[in-house]
């Protein structure tokens, strides 16, 4: 089943939360979202942009205006789908591999429409059920939109690991205690690098306390990014590229600039005890 992946909740939600100067669901062959369950259920509520997929016989009818070929994510959802294990139709005794039976609709539906997409097709990971107990607020009701709402729509922080999200643009007020403020300009002379560990032991306390952290800088591009690779390189003991591999499929415009980038690549020597990331080469 090459040609069928999971997808994650999180994943999901940074999907529909991806922004350039605006949203990403305002480009046409950005995300396809199949809605597989009843028409009931999908008049209840639905997961933000999503498209029911009619069954008719045993062909899965998507919506005429969709271009499955053109689209970069293709993701498809029922109730709770969990994995993409397959069941034995044991009804003729053949024990043949076209006995296997997927488990869900999602996957049914998936495995019909692979042939037509370049990209895998992706299921979520324990389906509307699980997506919306997490994300109750991209639950909604609405079927048609218009590129106006979509121009229009406001995305929530990217979530780069469980507890720690990066916001582009916050207004915060709060306890001195828990608001750690690092002044450094977005420039060639940025100078992060004597913060670092004072950065990643603030993020460290409030995680092990259950609080949430929202790291955030004026574009959201390069000094938040910046913060947010140290800390997974110091979290995760990992070097920069992967670092950066992680956090690029979670926000899709992450770009420090080269003096950070340059302070990140000392980092990894604190961490790591050695230059391992080559640098010379984009990492974008």
């Amino acid at each position: 089943m090459a040609d069928l992946v999971l997808c994650e909740p999180t994943e999901l939600y940074n999907i529909l939360n991806q922004v350039t100067k605006l949203s990403r669901l305002t480009e046409p062959n950005y995300l396809c979202l199949l809605d597989v369950r009843s028409k009931q259920e999908y008049d209840e509520s639905h997961v933000i942009t999503a498209r029911r997929v009619k069954k008719k016989a045993d062909e899965y009818l998507i919506p005429e205006s969709v271009d499955l070929e053109c689209v970069k994510y293709c993701v498809v959802y029922d109730n709770n789908s969990s994995c993409l294990d397959l069941i034995r139709d044991d009804s003729d005794n053949s024990g043949s591999e076209n006995d296997l039976l997927p488990r869900g609709a999602a996957i049914e539906c998936g495995k019909a429409l692979a042939h037509l997409t370049r990209h895998p097709v992706q299921i979520l990971r324990g389906g509307y059920e699980s997506f919306s107990a997490k994300y109750h607020f991209f639950r909604t009701q609405k079927i048609i939109w218009m590129p106006q709402e979509l121009d229009e729509f406001q995305p929530y922080p990217v979530e780069i690991v469980p507890g720690s999200i990066d916001w582009s643009s916050l207004s915060f007020v709060g306890d001195a205690d828990k608001l750690l403020h690092i002044q450094i300009e977005d420039s060639p002379e940025a100078f992060i690098f004597p913060f670092l560990r004072h950065l990643c032991h603030f993020i460290d306390v409030h995680l092990e306390l259950g609080n949430v952290i929202l790291v955030f800088s004026t574009l959201g591009i390069s000094r938040s990014c910046g913060v947010i690779l140290a800390y997974l390189m110091h979290q995760n003991e990992q070097t920069l590229k992967k670092s950066w591999e992680h956090v690029k499929k979670c926000k899709n415009n992450v770009c420090p600039n080269r003096a950070l980038v340059a302070q990140l690549s000392q980092w990894e020597t604190i961490v790591l005890g050695g230059f391992i990331t080559d640098i010379s080469v984009p990492l974008c």
